[in-house]
């Protein structure tokens, strides 16, 4: 499951440097604009660092993106498994009753 998430992460990371990019904007004017420190975002664009919420919702406001577009189409954990794939495992698990 670490694993899934450091991806996750990982995807985040590269999303929010393309956003930025995108925006023709340094790591300094994105910091200013945020109220985030420059390192903060080098350590994030760069994945040494997992940012709390606060700090990411600030950066997506900087950007003037959704909190949602670094997140398109990134499974959560516990969303790995599908509907189907859950009910044959009950059915499966009841079968052994």
């Amino acid at each position: 499951m670490s694993d899934k998430i450091d991806e996750a992460m990982s995807l985040v990371a590269k999303r929010l440097k393309e956003e930025r990019r995108k925006a023709g904007l340094t790591q300094l004017e994105l910091s200013m604009r945020a109220g985030v420190s420059q390192n903060m975002i080098a350590y994030i664009e760069r994945g040494d660092r997992n940012p709390a919420l606060r700090t990411v919702m600030k950066i997506c406001n900087a950007l003037n993106i959704r909190l949602s577009d670094l997140l398109n189409d990134i499974e959560s954990p516990k969303e790995s498994k599908g509907r189907e794939d859950i009910k044959e495992e009950i059915r499966d698990l009841l079968g052994r009753l």
